[in-house]
């Protein structure tokens, strides 16, 4: 039987299931179970007792698989989890049970981060490099909880998220045969916002030089007038 410190050594190897780990926990308990012959609860069903008790050595050989597994299981789990998982005293339904509750919880995690991409607005703020590059964490989220989204659909979102004064940007992609990448993407919304910034710089200066003739006219309108009097 191993000592105390190689079976502590073994549980410490599993890392705490917190939510968005489930699968390198599943292997790594599994690991951990069988290199400590632990494992077979999770591997067979619990032998039948016979008249003449030819399983017994057996049937306590599962049993303590079984308690020890499920001990080592839940020490594992958050504590923000631990009580949300349906108590069982069969260790292999109780790896099921505990794999039902992240499933849906990726669900739920999936429906949120796709939910909070969808809604992103950009604020025109003068740095559009920074707004797109800031999806890729909810992307690489998504991914992790099976929710792959393609580049193509990622473009997509991001242009819904722009501005109306994008508009002509929009029309400008949609008539295009062929999809950018994300890079690709970024380096003409730079240039894009470029533009519609200087665009602006430009009015503001019309609009300055139209106000200042303005009011040179109506200087000069004035001495005119003066002395005709």
């Amino acid at each position: 039987m191993a000592s105390a410190t190689i079976v502590s050594a073994q549980i410490t190897n599993i890392p705490m299931l917190n939510g968005s780990n489930f699968k390198v926990w599943k292997d790594t308990v599994e690991i951990v179970l069988d290199c400590m012959d632990l494992d077979i609860a999770l591997r067979e069903e619990k032998p039948t007792s016979t008249p003449k008790n030819l399983n017994e050595v057996k049937i306590e050989k599962w049993e303590r698989s079984n308690r020890m597994s499920i001990m080592i299981m839940k020490r594992s789990i958050s504590e923000v989890f631990r009580g949300s998982i349906t108590e069982n005293k069969d260790a292999k339904q109780f790896l099921k049970d505990v794999e039902k509750f992240f499933t849906k919880n990726k669900k739920a995690e999936a429906s949120s981060l796709l939910s909070k991409l969808v809604s992103m607005r950009y604020k025109d703020k003068g740095n559009i490099r920074d707004y797109i590059i800031e999806m890729s964490p909810l992307v690489s989220k998504l991914k992790a909880v099976k929710l792959e989204l393609s580049k193509d659909l990622l473009v997509h979102f991001i242009l819904i998220s722009l501005p109306a004064h994008f508009g002509q940007f929009k029309v400008s992609y949609s008539t295009l045969k062929d999809t950018w990448s994300l890079n690709k993407l970024i380096s003409h919304c730079v240039q894009e916002e470029e533009r519609l910034q200087q665009d602006k710089t430009e009015s503001a200066h019309m609009a300055l030089s139209s106000q200042y003739k303005r009011k040179r006219d109506t200087a000069a309108d004035v001495p005119s007038q003066q002395k005709k009097c």
